[in-house]
């Protein structure tokens, strides 16, 4: 065989392992951890929330509703194309839809009836949940824990039961529902047509990089966060659109969704992607206690008052929405890049209700604003500063990542944990 085929041969393995075969879901856990300090230290925290929630905010105003409804300050929604949640939305989706079709996972999959109404009640669920939590499973408790927010355990707690019982759910509608089973559909797009589908998803990748060359990343932006002064950096943009959009390829490439490292111990007892969740939660725990203590970012960001009720009951109502819908927030969003049209249609109602909650829980008061006094969601901790100190909160998560592992492994042996059906 001569050297060109030799190199031939290299590069068509290079291209199988990166662009088609399923990533394992460790190695997809420690890229995610990465990328999410990455685009941490760059700017800020990623998220799936804040980008559905300016798209919900668009909705609203563009059906005339924003003034009638009168629940925001602002003459109209920030811009989705210099919003930074947006922004990270749309470079996840946009890098999921290029791993999709260089991975041949592309295609229009339109769901039964009964899962189209399922997606519509699934947005519902996950806009409210996500509101009360301060977050969807990535800022409600991913991003929470990884920011070391005793919030995320609240959450954690709340999807674990959520999940269960969105499973019971199913099960039930397995043998009671026959209604709506009719009208799916798949449309199959041609190998060549993804390809050029994917040169045209990296091309315009590069054509927002460029664009957002000039653009700085200001204050304002973090205002929602109770931040008060956050580091203004030329080319900010660029980098949310690029790291999102490797957050997206990532997930994509493993299928990773962490809603189905909380389902499936307990529907089939595999804890593989769970695996792939404590390991991406620990790494990203450390890399980004290293960058607060050492002053690189502000200790407290990411940290909601919702360790309590908000966080338990949030990421309950938010564990049935996922359930229903077949993604969790991230995973909603790149099962959006390849194609799912369930998350096409539970992606709008999940922004309108979180569009429409948020300002109203704002009002009302619920959450707390700062380390002192309570309000009806839960209380704020920033665990750093109680007398654990970052190692000891660090000794914590892991604590509590090695009994996750432990509960989960003994219960694919013994299937104690498992629904039945």
């Amino acid at each position: 065989m001569g050297e060109e085929s030799i190199l031939a041969g290299k590069a068509k393995n290079l291209y199988k392992k990166l662009c088609k075969d399923e990533w394992d879901s460790v190695t997809a856990g420690i890229i995610v951890a990465f990328l999410s300090v990455l685009i941490f230290v760059w700017a800020r925290p990623w998220g799936a929330v804040g980008a559905i929630r300016n798209w919900g905010e668009w909705l609203i105003y563009g059906a005339g509703l924003w003034d009638t409804l009168g629940l925001w300050e602002n003459a109209a929604p920030k811009s989705a194309l210099l919003d930074t949640g947006s922004i990270i939305g749309i470079g996840f989706i946009a890098g999921a839809f290029v791993s999709a079709n260089l991975g041949d996972n592309f295609d229009l999959r339109i769901p039964p009836v009964l899962e189209m109404v399922k997606g519509m009640v699934a947005g519902v669920l996950m806009g409210v949940g996500s509101t009360l939590a301060g977050g969807c499973n990535v800022g409600g408790m991913y991003n929470a824990l990884g920011n070391l927010a005793a919030n995320g355990f609240a959450m954690w707690l709340g999807l674990v039961l959520g999940v269960v019982l969105g499973l019971k759910y199913i099960y039930w509608e397995m043998e009671n529902i026959s209604w709506g089973s009719g009208g799916a559909k798949t449309i199959e797009f041609p190998v060549p047509l993804r390809r050029v589908l994917a040169i045209l998803g990296l091309a315009g990748l590069i054509w927002g990089a460029y664009a957002y060359g000039d653009q700085v990343i200001l204050t304002a932006d973090y205002m929602d966060l109770g931040e008060e002064d956050y580091l203004g950096i030329a080319g900010g943009l660029s980098g949310l659109l690029l790291i999102a959009a490797g957050l997206g390829y990532t997930m994509q490439r493993g299928r990773w969704c962490m809603v189905q490292g909380f389902r499936e111990p307990h529907m089939t007892g595999d804890f593989t992607l769970a695996k792939g969740v404590m390991v991406s939660i620990l790494l990203l725990a450390v890399g980004i206690a290293v960058v607060k203590a050492t002053g690189l970012r502000e200790p407290v960001h990411y940290v909601r008052g919702t360790f309590g009720l908000g966080g338990v009951l949030g990421g309950f109502i938010f564990g049935l929405g996922a359930m229903l819908a077949g993604g969790c927030g991230s995973g909603t969003l790149w099962r959006v890049g390849e194609g799912q049209i369930k998350l096409w249609i539970c992606v709008p109602f999940f922004g309108i209700t979180n569009a429409i909650c948020n300002p109203l829980f704002e009002r009302w008061g619920l959450e707390e604003g700062s380390a002192e006094g309570g309000a009806i969601l839960g209380q704020w901790i920033y665990m750093p500063d109680t007398f654990l100190g970052y190692g000891g909160t660090l000794a914590l998560i892991a604590l509590a990542m090695c009994i996750w592992y432990l509960v989960v492994s003994w219960n694919e042996d013994s299937g104690k944990l498992i629904v039945e059906m």
